[in-house]
This record gives structure tokens, sequence and C-alpha cells, in this order.
């Protein structure tokens, strides 16, 4: 690792009614991740190009950093945050302040707006719950549910051969 500083991460991001969901796209074996009340906390080196990548992200509202969990997927950082006030609908943002930062960028792919969630009863298939327990430690990590998993996209299937 050189002595250069550190920068943030690539950082996505999308909410559901009671859930915010974090991906730190960047390759990191062994990062330190802090889940507090007001904000997450992420370091680790690149394992591509030994950059040092380091943030903390102060939340729009509280969390529950006990029913909230992250899972190193190898090529980026998935994290699952439990919203303390279930009842608030949705974070107008991800952090207070009214400057959105630039490595910050909403996950349109897991989004799913306010309205969307009232009309189907709040699920696509997707059951947080069943990650965090996962992330915990129980079950086989090939029991674990994946974010690749939860939409399927029929424009990928029978795909022509590249001539």
């Amino acid at each position: 690792m050189s002595s250069e500083t550190a920068v943030p991460p690539p950082v996505l991001w999308a909410q559901r009614k009671e859930d915010v969901l974090l991906t730190f796209s960047v390759e990191s074996k062994d990062p330190t991740i802090k889940i507090e009340k007001d904000s997450v906390y992420f370091k680790g080196v690149n394992a591509q190009d030994n950059r040092l990548h380091e943030v903390t992200i102060p939340l729009y509202d509280a969390v529950v950093p006990e029913n909230s969990g992250f899972v190193n997927k190898g090529r980026c950082i998935e994290m699952a945050l439990k919203k303390e006030k279930k009842d608030a609908g949705y974070w107008p943002s991800l952090t207070k302040d009214k400057k959105k930062p630039h490595y910050l960028k909403v996950d349109f792919n897991k989004w799913k707006d306010e309205d969307d969630e009232e009309d189907n009863g709040g699920g696509n298939n997707y059951d947080i719950s069943e990650m965090l327990r996962s992330i915990s430690g129980a079950g086989d990590k090939q029991d674990k549910p994946s974010f690749d998993d939860l939409e399927s996209d029929s424009d990928d299937e029978n795909l022509p051969d590249l001539e």
C-alpha cells in the first residue's frame, strides 16, 4: 500500500420503506466496516490497484446497527441497513447534507419507489430479514441469498453469438 491519501469508494444506494441498501463498489479482501446509529464507516484497500478507500457516510436518519449487516461479495461489499423509524417513509436522501457527495449514486437496479411498494404489498421476492439472517452466519454460504437474484432480466436470455 502506498502513502497516498484515502479516497471514497464509489457507493450505490437504494431504499425500501424499512431498509436502506448500500453497495461499496470496490474489491477489498478485509475491509473495516462500522455501522453506527447515525453513520456508516468503510475503509479498505482495492485489491486491483492497491488504492486506499475510506469514507464515513452521515446518514439522513437513524438505523438499527444490530439488525443491519453486510456481505463481502468479492467484487463489492453489499450492506443492508434497517431504518429505526419504520413508519417514517422514504428518506429524501441518504445523507443529512444538502450537497450530494461525488462518490454517491442511486442504484436504480435495486431502487423501489414508495408508491410501487404500497401497490404490491412492499415486496418483489426480496426479503431483507432473510438476507440479514444469512449474513449473521446462520446457514451455509451457498444458502445465502444474492442481490443478483433480486430481479431477473429477460433481455439477457438467448442472446445471439458474436461473430
